[in-house]
């Protein structure tokens, strides 16, 4: 395994990122020199297909018709950044842009006993410790050659990008009407992903391109439990090894940004909302408890809070689908333990107006302006919001268990977003099932 060149007190795992994509095209490079939206005007739309060069291109049709389009580049501190992406179900005649850019925003790192903490993406060199995969770890796919900027090896070229298909098992099943025939399709995705190790860990950086519109994007930790942290008390860790009295591996967690600029139908000018929904005791002559969703216009930068009936959605300014529904992305949180010890690890979500210097959740780099700060949750400062950039935080607390030896299984922590009102009917809807939208009758 190779070591990190930081000479750290303690060297400990750190939480990865699997991004799934099918690429084709050739391998080497960190990523085109133009057509980087961070660097961009905010006021620029972009086109709605993915543009850059051959190396640089992952486009995939799925086999249940869906296509994706994309670009990525390595940067020297996020690792892998994917631009330009675009979605293209069966039925539409072009691609409906989604995202100028998805990528990590930061992997913080805190210890229990209150000794160490890592920004391992500003502070832990993430990017530099890109892994070579071998091919039985792509499965049915390509491994790309990357280039990695800066690199303190001496050759930098990584074949450290896996693009492949994955199934996830039923899309759907209904029996059709007359009880004679099933209706159902198996799932298919676009995984695109890198493994990069920080000290004992290693991060899979995981993202899937399902057929139906959704992303998920997750970290998974693996790699091993680091040897020089058996050393917590009490409350502290946990035992490893034989006995109470074994050294106790130091409990921690990972809290895992995404960073993620929107451009739905190519127009970065998209709004945001937020549903709550209000559940109220069932009243004297109804059957049922009623319920009620209020909408609230998200006008202003935002640090918001998962809760129970809550959620929100990215609005297009630009397209609507065939039924005239503005379309959106819903946003769709994942499992999460918050951790409360630091301000920007306080909220769930945060929604920043779009800002080329804004690119890490902690420890970011760079001077913003002045008073601007270093993390995510002192950018929320009342400026309005017409080019929403969405940071999502989803925390994990780890505590060993004999099981994390040896090696550790993956961890896995991440978060969705899925496809609302993007097209008028499910993408994958069967031809002779196309006539059912909205207020139908069966057929006589």
């Amino acid at each position: 395994m190779r070591v990190n060149r930081n000479s750290r007190a303690r060297t400990r795992a750190a939480v990865g990122l699997t991004v799934a994509a099918l690429a084709a095209g050739a391998t080497t490079g960190a990523g085109p020199a133009s057509a980087r939206p961070e660097t961009a005007s905010a006021a620029a739309a972009a086109p709605a297909a993915a543009y850059c060069g051959a190396a640089h291109r992952i486009e995939q049709k799925l086999s249940t018709g869906t296509t994706w389009r994309m670009c990525w580049r390595y940067d020297s501190k996020a690792g892998l950044v994917l631009e330009n992406v675009s979605y293209q179900p069966k039925g539409e005649p072009k691609p409906i842009k989604v995202l100028n850019s998805a990528r990590l925003g930061q992997i913080h790192v805190p210890y229990d006993d209150g000794n160490v903490e890592y920004d391992d993406l500003t502070g832990f060199d993430f990017a530099q410790g890109l892994m070579n995969l071998a091919p039985g770890e792509c499965p049915g796919g390509t491994i790309k050659t990357i280039k990695v900027p800066d690199s303190w090896n001496e050759d930098p070229n990584v074949k450290g990008l896996c693009t492949t298909t994955r199934a996830r098992g039923h899309a759907y099943r209904m029996q059709g009407d007359t009880g004679n025939k099933v209706y159902q399709t198996q799932g298919k995705d676009l995984l695109v992903y890198t493994v990069n190790q920080v000290g004992w860990y290693e991060y899979m950086t995981e993202w899937r391109f399902q057929d139906d519109g959704a992303i998920t994007m997750n970290v998974g930790a693996t790699g091993s439990l680091s040897w020089d942290d058996y050393d917590a008390g009490d409350g502290r860790g946990w035992p490893i090894g034989k006995g109470a009295a074994a050294a106790k591996a130091t409990s921690h967690s990972h809290n895992a940004f995404w960073r993620l600029d929107f451009a739905l139908d190519g127009s970065t000018k998209n709004s945001v909302e937020q549903y709550d929904s209000t559940v109220t005791a069932q009243a004297t002559g109804q059957r049922a408890p009623t319920t009620k969703t209020t909408r609230t216009k998200i006008t202003k930068e935002l640090a918001a809070d998962s809760k129970n009936y809550r959620w929100w959605r990215v609005v297009s300014a630009a397209g609507k689908n065939k039924d005239g529904h503005a379309r959106s992305y819903e946003i769709v949180p994942g499992p999460t333990t918050k951790y409360p010890g630091r301000s920007f690890t306080k909220h769930d979500l945060y929604v920043t107006q779009y800002n080329k210097c804004e690119l890490f959740a902690s420890n970011n780099p760079g001077n913003c302006g002045p008073g601007a700060g270093s993390s995510v949750d002192k950018w929320v400062n009342g400026q309005a919001v017409n080019h929403p950039v969405v940071w999502m935080n989803i925390g994990f607390h780890h505590i060993a268990r004999d099981e994390d030896q040896q090696p550790m299984p993956v961890h896995w922590q991440g978060f969705s977003i899925a496809p609302r009102d993007v097209t008028a009917m499910n993408p994958l809807t069967p031809a002779e099932l196309g006539w059912q939208n909205g207020h139908w009758q069966p057929r006589g």
